[in-house]
C-alpha cells in the first residue's frame, strides 16, 4: 500500500508539474500574442527621422532569410527576442539607404560575427557599393574578432576602444576525432566508401586519430584561398601589404595592444563609446542624441512597390540534406521538391534561382530533389547561387542548373559518397551487459541491426550501392557541367573547393552574390527591365514557429548552440554520429575554420 501511495503521489506530482509547465507557456504565449499584436499594429510600417544612420550590430549567425510573418525572433530560453534578420533583409537595407535622403551613413557596431566567410563576403561587398552613394561608413567595437574587422576594414573610418584589442591571427581548421572514444566504448563504425573518395574526410574522425594526408592536402589549399581572399580585401581598403597583415598574424601584434592596431594602420583611432557616439552626432549634424535606425526597424520603412506580373523566385535550400518531411530548420527531399514543382507551374515565375547553403546529406534525397530541378530545367531557367557551403548533396542538386555563381569563399565540390553503419554489440554485450537474440524468415531479415556486424556479404552489398551511387553523381555532374566523367573523377574523390578554385576546375561559371544570380536569371528570361523578386517556400506562421520551437526536435539544438557558441560544432559532430548513418552525400559537419 504504501508503494502504491508513493508511485500515486509521484505520478500527481509529475501531472501537476506539467499543468503549470503548460499555464506557464500558455500564459507568455497569450503575452506575446497581446503585446506583439498592438506592436505589430503600430509599427508594421516605421519612420525614419531626418539625418538618421542605419545601425548594423551583426553579432549573431546570420540566415540566408529573414523571416517574413512581421514578428521579432524568440527565444524560449532565455525568453527575450533576439535578432536574426537575414542577409536578405541586410543587403536590402543597405541598397535602400543609399538613396534615402534620411540616411547619413551606416555605423557598424562590430566586435564577433559567428558566420561563415561567404555570408560576410557578400555583406561586405554590398557596403562596398554604398560607399559609391558618398555616404559614410563608420566602424566601431570594444574587441574586432578577424570575421568582424573583415566587414569593419571597408569603413571610411575604424574605431577601437583603448582597452580593446584586434584579433588577427590567421585561420585554423580544427577536427575533432572519436577513434578512442569508440574505442572505448566498444563500437566500431563500420564504414563503406567508394576507391575513389581518398578526399572524402567526413569519416575520418570515427576511424583514424588525425588527419590523413589527403585531408590535410585539401585543408591546407582550401585554407589558404580563404585566407587570401580575406586579405586581399583588408589591404586593399586598409592600404596595407598582404605580407605586412602576414606579419601581424604571425606574431599577434594586435590581439593584446590596441596601440599596435593603431600604429599599424588597421584601426584610425581609439576611442571610447561616448567619443564615437560625438563622432556620429557630427557626421549627422545632430546636436542632440544620435538617430540609430537597427535593421529590423529600417525594414519596415520601405516597401518593394514593384507590381510586375514577371517573377524571379529565389527559393532557399538551407542546411543539411534529409529525406521525407521536416522543418525549416534543414531541406527534407520532400518539402523541397513541393517547393519547386509550385514554382514550375506557376507561370508567373519565369526563371528560378535556387540559394544552396548546404553541406550535403543523404543521397536518395539529393537525387529525388535533382530530379525535380531537371524537370524544371525543361521549361525556364534554373540558376544556382552558392552561400557559405555547396558541398556533396549541396552540389548534387547544383550541378545540373543553367549556370551556376559562387562567392570566392563559398566551399563547394566534396563530390563523393560513403556509408557509415554502427556496430555496438561490443558496448551492448561487454560494457552494459545486453545480449540479444533473433528469429527470421530470410538470410539478411536483421540486416542493418546496430546490434551486431555486418557480414561479408552484407557489406559487399553496401560496398556496390556506394560505388553505383558515387558513378551516379560524377555522370550527373559530367553532363550537367558538359565535362568528361574522369575529369570529374579527378577532381571530385570526396574533395572540398573554394569558389575562388572551383570557378577554374569548371565546378561553377562566375564568382557572384545573389544579387548576381537574379539578374543574370531575368536576363535568361528575357524580363530583365520588368520583374520581381520572390522568396519560397512560404514560411511558417509565427504561432505555428511557436509551437514547433517548443515541442519540435529542434528545440535542445538551438539551446545547444546559444550554449557552445562557437563550440557547437563539436557537439554537432557528435550528433552526427545518429544522425547521418546510410548513405550519404556531405561533407565533414565538424571542420571548424576560425
Amino acid at each position: 500500500m504504501k508503494f502504491l501511495k508513493v508511485v500515486l503521489a509521484a505520478f500527481i506530482g509529475t501531472l501537476i508539474a506539467l499543468l503549470i509547465n503548460f499555464f506557464i507557456k500558455v500564459g507568455v504565449i497569450s503575452s506575446m500574442i497581446s503585446s506583439f499584436t498592438k506592436s505589430e499594429a503600430k509599427e508594421t510600417t516605421a519612420t525614419v527621422k531626418p539625418n538618421s544612420v542605419l545601425y548594423m550590430k551583426l553579432n549573431y549567425e546570420i540566415p540566408d532569410r529573414s523571416t517574413d510573418d512581421g514578428f521579432p525572433s524568440f527565444d524560449f530560453n532565455s525568453l527575450e527576442t533576439v535578432e536574426s534578420t537575414g542577409m536578405n533583409v541586410i543587403l536590402r537595407n543597405i541598397d535602400n539607404a543609399k538613396t534615402d535622403p534620411n540616411i547619413k551613413g551606416i555605423y557598424l557596431d562590430l566586435s564577433s560575427i559567428p558566420t561563415s566567410t561567404a555570408t560576410l563576403q557578400e555583406i561586405r561587398d554590398k557596403l562596398i557599393e554604398f560607399k559609391e552613394s558618398g555616404k559614410f561608413i563608420v566602424s566601431y567595437a570594444e574587441t574586432y574578432s578577424q570575421s568582424a574587422y573583415y566587414i569593419a576594414s571597408i569603413a571610411d573610418k575604424v574605431y577601437l576602444n583603448p582597452e580593446g584589442a584586434l584579433d588577427l591571427h590567421g585561420m585554423a581548421s580544427q577536427v575533432m576525432f572519436y577513434k578512442h572514444l569508440l574505442d572505448k566504448l566498444d563500437i566500431e563504425m563500420q564504414i563503406v566508401r567508394g576507391p575513389n573518395n581518398r578526399f572524402k574526410s567526413a569519416v575520418e574522425p570515427y576511424f583514424l586519430d588525425k588527419m590523413s594526408e589527403a585531408n590535410r592536402e585539401q585543408m591546407d589549399k582550401l585554407l589558404g584561398s580563404v585566407w587570401g581572399q580575406i586579405l586581399t580585401g583588408i589591404s586593399t581598403s586598409r592600404n596595407i601589404s598582404v605580407e605586412q597583415l602576414n606579419n601581424i598574424a604571425d606574431s599577434l601584434t594586435t590581439i593584446f595592444d590596441a596601440e599596435k592596431a593603431m600604429q599599424y594602420g588597421l584601426v584610425d583611432n581609439l576611442y571610447y563609446k561616448d567619443q564615437m557616439l560625438d563622432e556620429l552626432k557630427t557626421l549627422t549634424g545632430s546636436t542632440k542624441g544620435v538617430n540609430a535606425v537597427g535593421n529590423e526597424k529600417y525594414a519596415k520603412s520601405y516597401k518593394d512597390k514593384n507590381a510586375s506580373k514577371n517573377e524571379v523566385a529565389i527559393i532557399y535550400a538551407s542546411g543539411q540534406i534529409f529525406d521525407g518531411k521536416g522543418s525549416e530548420a534543414n531541406i527534407y527531399s520532400e518539402n523541397l521538391s513541393k517547393t519547386i514543382r509550385k514554382a514550375r507551374e506557376d507561370n508567373s515565375v519565369k526563371a528560378i534561382v535556387l540559394r544552396v547553403n548546404s553541406p550535403g546529406g543523404s543521397a536518395v534525397a539529393s537525387a529525388i530533389i535533382g530530379r525535380e530541378l531537371d524537370l524544371t530545367k525543361e521549361v525556364k531557367p534554373v540558376i544556382v547561387s552558392m552561400g557559405n557551403y555547396a558541398a556533396s548533396g549541396g552540389y548534387w542538386i547544383s550541378a545540373n542548373a543553367d549556370y551556376i555563381f559562387a562567392d570566392p569563399t563559398t566551399l563547394t565540390g566534396s563530390i563523393g559518397v560513403f556509408g557509415t553503419f554502427p556496430n555496438a554489440q561490443g558496448f551492448l554485450n561487454d560494457k552494459i551487459g545486453l545480449t540479444f537474440d533473433v528469429v527470421k524468415t530470410n538470410e539478411n531479415a536483421d540486416f542493418g541491426n546496430f546490434t551486431q556486424p555486418l557480414t561479408a556479404y552484407q557489406y559487399g552489398k553496401l560496398q556496390e550501392n556506394v560505388v553505383k551511387t558515387y558513378d551516379q553523381f560524377t555522370k550527373r555532374v559530367a553532363e550537367g557541367r558538359n565535362l568528361r566523367q574522369t575529369y570529374v573523377d579527378s577532381i571530385g574523390q570526396g574533395r572540398v573547393w573554394a569558389g575562388v578554385d572551383a570557378i577554374e576546375l569548371g565546378l561553377v561559371d562566375q564568382l557572384g552574390n545573389l544579387e548576381d544570380a537574379i539578374a543574370y536569371a531575368a536576363e535568361k528570361a528575357d524580363i530583365a527591365n520588368d520583374y520581381k523578386v520572390v522568396e519560397m517556400p512560404k514560411q511558417k506562421d509565427f504561432f505555428a514557429k511557436i509551437m514547433e520551437q517548443m515541442n519540435g526536435s529542434d528545440k535542445l539544438d538551438d539551446a545547444m548552440r546559444q550554449k557552445l557558441g562557437v563550440y557547437y560544432h563539436y557537439y554537432e559532430g557528435m550528433e552526427n554520429l545518429n544522425k547521418n548513418t546510410g548513405i550519404q552525400a556531405r561533407m565533414p559537419f565538424d571542420m571548424v575554420i576560425e
